[in-house]
């Protein structure tokens, strides 16, 4: 989906949708209601959101689980699949699996991480518990009350915030702001390190439950340090004219990381989140790089995984990680639910 307009500001489209959006409310409330969570043999760790996409919830689970990997856990992560077609419970295999198949975000995770796919995350829990997961990670998953979490992240962006405040179809929400802050174990704060805090985000962080609150950013990975081969060094793309496009939920983010490590961007092409991309789709983005005599074609990690293999050397990627303002704060709170090993 591609994120309305309507969801940054409390307009007269918002407001018609209200009526809509409690009832998305209450059934959201029942489920959890109703529902046992099923307490699994390891622990379980959620990195979610509040809102619809574009908080950079992937990044900080790949971090977390290498995070986990350093402290000498063997982490498996386990995600919804969006995007793909089957339904699992499915290990993900790179070399096997496309994107249609199984989500774009589970296929690039499973290049370095045990990755999962699966409508029911109880099965695919106790699957990934028997081929030697020790620590669970949920991708997502935070409005889902199945499986039992021993610890819950809900990723903000500090620019983003939580748009205006409303609640799915009315705004970009999958529930109210206090009550997520609630169920929450800790806030990961997305933006660079110097950067205020939203004031919006701030007042609802500063509530009475005082929820711990880790500052993250992302950077780009160097060649050295990335998967994909298509992946230039970032002296490579500085001063370098760039064709850049993506299928996430902000892809503003994206262009803006380009334009940090020095390229100047003279075109982009946005599409909706998870978007598979179609031969004509390709064409036209090669040959509107072309008609501008751009020096290189640039997307996302998240998408380079949906690219042909044969056009891998005409369209590169910018990898990004997740880095920690205080990454000694993430193995604490890391330490408290799985001990050290």
């Amino acid at each position: 989906m591609r994120a309305p307009d309507f969801w940054k500001s409390r307009g007269l489209i918002s407001t018609l949708f209200l009526p809509c959006s409690l009832f998305y409310v209450l059934g959201s409330y029942l489920r959890q209601a109703v529902t046992k969570p099923v307490k699994v043999s390891v622990p379980v760790i959620c990195i979610g959101n509040l809102s619809a996409g574009g908080s950079g919830k992937t990044p900080i689970t790949r971090s977390v689980a290498q995070t986990l990997t350093k402290l000498g856990f063997t982490p498996h992560i386990i995600t919804r699949g969006y995007g793909g077609i089957e339904h699992g419970p499915l290990r993900v295999q790179p070399n096997l699996h496309k994107a249609t198949d199984v989500g774009d975000e589970p296929l690039m995770l499973s290049s370095t991480l045990p990755t999962w796919v699966s409508r029911d995350r109880v099965k695919a829990a106790q699957l990934a518990i028997a081929q030697g997961g020790d620590i669970l990670l949920l991708d997502d998953g935070f409005q889902n009350p199945t499986l039992f979490k021993d610890l819950s992240f809900i990723v903000v962006d500090n620019n983003l915030g939580f748009g205006n405040g409303r609640v799915i179809p009315a705004g970009p929400l999958r529930e109210t702001i206090s009550r997520g802050i609630n169920r929450a174990d800790a806030v990961v704060l997305m933006g660079p390190a110097n950067e205020q805090p939203n004031p919006e985000v701030a007042s609802y962080l500063a509530q009475p439950n005082d929820i711990p609150v880790l500052r993250a950013h992302v950077e780009p990975l160097t060649a050295a340090k990335s998967a994909p081969p298509s992946t230039s060094s970032l002296d490579d793309i500085k001063g370098k004219s760039i064709f850049a496009f993506a299928a996430i939920g902000y892809p503003q983010k994206f262009y803006a990381t380009l334009q940090q490590q020095g390229a100047v961007l003279v075109g982009t092409k946005d599409f909706p989140d998870h978007h598979q991309y179609t031969q004509s789709d390709l064409a036209n983005i090669i040959k509107a790089a072309e008609n501008s005599g751009v020096d290189l074609i640039y997307t996302t990690e998240k998408d380079y995984v949906k690219i042909p293999e044969d056009l891998r050397d005409t369209i590169h990627c910018l990898p990004i990680q997740a880095v920690w303002d205080n990454s000694k704060a993430l193995e604490n709170l890391l330490n408290k639910i799985s001990g050290p090993k």
